[in-house]
């Protein structure tokens, strides 16, 4: 996943991609991104794979494919990295890197297939959005959008971001009377997916 940065008008904005209803993460707005496929595969000199580059060219490829984005790899900030709760019949495993857009807004085209719309955002709109049922967010992006809506400038986010060590998640679920609770490391009763767990919450 590329987490696509522009400097608005009223402060930074990330492009944000409606997925199809028809497949997964259907009708959510989620960042360019997708699975790696053979033709994104990057070696070391050993001859082994090296899964950060991989994983940053098919981020790369897959702005392109989306809409119509291109991004170099080398240009990336690498920030976090996200796996689903172990329960998950399928889990995948997905790096999330920032980087700056250089071109033209009006240039963004989708595939009106996989995505049908697409819409710069500053993070407290989408977030607000979100809040007030008019959007739907995967955990992962909320999360996300959280974490950028601190930022003024994109050369504040990258800078910023390219300085920490990238965040690992491993969600994990639990069940409330309120609803579900994605949780992770550094929320209260995390290990056991206790969500009435007394102390620190990161959820």
């Amino acid at each position: 996943t590329v987490v696509v940065l522009r400097d608005g008008e009223r402060g930074i904005e990330t492009l944000m991609l409606r997925k199809n209803s028809a497949i997964a993460f259907g009708e959510m707005w989620v960042f360019p991104g997708g699975r790696v496929d053979a033709i994104d595969a990057v070696t070391d000199d050993d001859g082994g794979t090296n899964e950060l580059a991989t994983a940053a060219a098919a981020a790369a490829r897959e702005a392109i494919e989306e809409a119509t984005i291109a991004i170099e790899p080398d240009a990336m900030v690498w920030f976090s990295h996200w796996v689903p709760p172990p329960t998950m019949p399928k889990r995948f495993s997905t790096f999330f890197f920032a980087a700056r857009y250089e071109g033209v807004v009006s240039d963004v085209t989708i595939d009106d297939g996989e995505i049908t719309e697409h819409e710069w955002m500053r993070p407290i709109d989408a977030i607000a959005r979100r809040d007030g049922g008019e959007i739907e967010l995967a955990p992962p992006t909320w999360m996300t959008l959280y974490r950028l809506k601190p930022f003024e400038t994109v050369s504040e986010a990258l800078l910023i971001l390219g300085a920490e060590e990238p965040i690992f998640y491993e969600t994990h679920m639990a069940r409330t009377d309120d609803g579900p609770v994605a949780m992770w490391p550094g929320d209260a009763g995390y290990e056991f997916s206790d969500a009435s767990a007394v102390g620190p919450r990161h959820r």
